[in-house]
């Protein structure tokens, strides 16, 4: 038996019957409750709600069960003949590269998402759409995936795309250096290509969230032709990148822009209505938002500017200011405790520094709004994996003076008990600011900080390379499963690895990793839940990582742009479906 999902259809009946592990009947209906809406339009601000998916072990099953037909194409812009012109984008800060394979940053995978198609793409309820997989079936018992390629797609330097590049890029990439996808691929035991468009995927167990990850920067997809053989690492394509993509990579021209050109043998005929892309490196905040204001970029995604100023542009009628476009993300911001430091290894007083901390403020009047505390390492919005019933640190300052005497640091004669140093995400200005929050609220408990800033480079090797640091400030993205972006902060399989955004704290916990083990192959939803709930318990129990607040992240672009936000990953997905309207941009 086949599972075959009508695009079209607003309820959808998933009938997994045919298997022990999966047989259940999901009954998945897409809707929006008013109780989980953002928030903003208390503020009267941006107005904009995001979307949740509802009973997200569902919808995991549901989506490994789908197989895509042909969805509507995207409204009138496909209607019209291509705009042309340049748009313009800020991007910041400048990525380390440009390829995704190996590094998961922002400014890689906003480039990189219009470089590289995935098998597919997210609608704004995360179900999966074709892209390079124009339909595909999974089988009763969950042990195959087979996926239908899309034909006479060609590689950017004219090499043909074929079943064996999707094949190298699984075994190469996706199960052994891809930061997110180790443990999610690892049931994949064998890949079989019996002709050039078709891709069999055998696994030794099911692995729900698989089909939660296969767009251009979740599961890129590199050539084979040009990578096989090589020092992945350091092939010379991570920094000019070929893909399948609607903009082929023309220019990185350091400190100042990376160039993107039109595709003009691109799949999907007419697209992309651009004829070129500028993602242009403005560090200073002043000088982005100026940009922004004046015309001269057009398209500025992940808070590119501080939220005062947000709120002011999203007041001129040639602005907008839009949220949407990140459900894919599932944003949190946290605080990495290196758990070697003399001071933090001692469990008190990671707790102590919870306690010391108002997440509350801190959303208020740093972000604006922009965010709620969390409670949790899984946010609110993964709604069936997010445990409520977990240990928690309310602000309390005398409970965090207390676990601090306890640990034995008693205030010396200034009324300190010691100094850590802080290093914050260099993404912005908020980043610095909640570094200066949380310097003055660890002083009215008598903990020192002094605050360390370098560039995205410096920040990733000071903190997953040689782990010389205290504590900091990152993020990371949730994604729609607690498998793809949550379990790599702590999983200690990723210690001595050096691997960005994984495992920060440097913590071990031997309870932690099986759950986190049996998770990635459990079959049966309800299973996984219970085992992610004792997962967050354990870990927010230890505190390796601190949550400190679920963002909602924005862009801001002209009024007279079309077809920028059209799906729930579009910011890390192509602009392809981008265009002016009347006069096209021109720089």
């Amino acid at each position: 038996m086949l599972f075959v999902y009508q695009s079209r259809k607003n309820l959808c009946e998933i009938m997994l019957t045919s298997s022990r592990q999966l047989g259940l009947i999901v009954r998945l209906i897409t809707f929006v409750p008013e109780s989980i809406m953002s928030g903003r339009d208390r503020r009267g601000g941006f107005g904009i709600g995001r979307r949740m998916v509802i009973g997200a072990a569902a919808a995991m099953t549901a989506a490994v069960a789908l197989g895509v037909g042909s969805l509507p194409v995207s409204t009138a812009l496909a209607q019209d003949a291509r705009g042309g012109g340049t748009l313009s984008i800020i991007l910041q800060p400048e990525p380390v590269t440009l390829t995704p394979s190996t590094n998961m940053a922002q400014p890689t995978q906003v480039v990189a998402g219009n470089i590289f198609d995935g098998l597919v793409s997210y609608d704004f309820d995360l179900k999966p759409k074709p892209a390079l997989a124009e339909r595909w079936e999974v089988a009763p018992d969950g042990l195959t995936i087979t996926f239908h390629l899309r034909s006479g797609v060609k590689w950017h330097d004219g090499k043909p795309f074929s079943a064996a590049d999707v094949k190298w890029s699984l075994e190469n990439i996706w199960k052994t250096i891809h930061p997110r996808n180790k443990s999610l691929f690892e049931n994949v035991t064998q890949v079989d290509t019996p002709d050039d468009a078709t891709v069999i995927l055998r696994l030794s167990k099911p692995s729900l969230p698989i089909l939660s990850v296969l767009n251009g920067v979740g599961a890129p997809i590199l050539p084979k032709h040009l990578y096989e053989g090589t020092d992945i690492l350091n092939n010379p394509y991570n920094n000019k990148p070929v893909g399948t993509g609607p903009f082929v990579f023309k220019e990185w021209k350091r400190g100042e822009y990376v160039e993107l050109t039109r595709n003009p043998d691109y799949w999907e005929a007419g697209k992309p209505y651009l004829d070129r892309l500028l993602f242009r490196i403005i560090p200073d905040a002043a000088a982005r938002a100026a940009a922004i204001e004046k015309g001269e970029i057009q398209y500025a995604p992940y808070n590119p500017v501080p939220f005062r100023d947000a709120e002011r542009l999203s007041k001129l009628p040639s602005l907008k200011v839009d949220t949407r476009g990140y459900e894919w993300l599932s944003p949190l911001l946290y605080l990495d405790f290196n758990v070697e430091n003399p001071y933090l290894k001692d469990v008190r007083v990671r707790r102590a520094i919870a306690h010391a901390i108002d997440r509350a403020a801190l959303a208020k009047i740093v972000w604006f709004g922009y965010a709620k505390p969390a409670i949790s390492p899984v946010p609110s919005s993964l709604v069936t994996f997010h445990n409520t019933k977990l240990p928690q640190y309310p602000f309390d300052v005398k409970k965090a003076e207390a676990l601090l005497d306890e640990a034995g640091f008693k205030r010396d004669a200034n009324g300190v008990r010691f100094t850590l140093t802080h290093d914050f995400l260099p993404y912005g200005d908020d980043y610095r600011r909640t570094g200066e929050f949380l310097k003055q609220a660890l002083k009215r408990v008598g903990i020192e900080v002094t605050i360390r800033s370098q560039d995205s480079a410096a920040f990733i090797k000071r903190v997953y390379v040689d782990r010389d640091f205290d504590f900091a400030i990152s993020y990371n993205n949730a994604f729609p499963d607690p498998q793809i972006g949550v379990v790599r902060a702590f999983w200690s399989g990723w210690l001595g690895t050096g691997t960005p955004w994984t495992n920060g704290s440097g913590y071990r916990n031997a309870r932690a990793d099986a759950l986190i083990q049996e998770a990635g192959v459990e079959g049966d939803p309800a299973k996984r839940v219970a085992e992610f709930n004792e997962f967050q318990d354990i870990v927010l129990g230890d505190v390796p990582s601190l949550p400190l607040l679920e963002l909602n992240f924005f862009s801001v672009y002209s009024a007279n742009l079309q077809g920028i936000v059209e799906q729930g990953d579009q910011v890390y997905s192509s602009l392809k479906n981008a265009r002016f309207t009347g006069t096209p941009k021109a720089n």
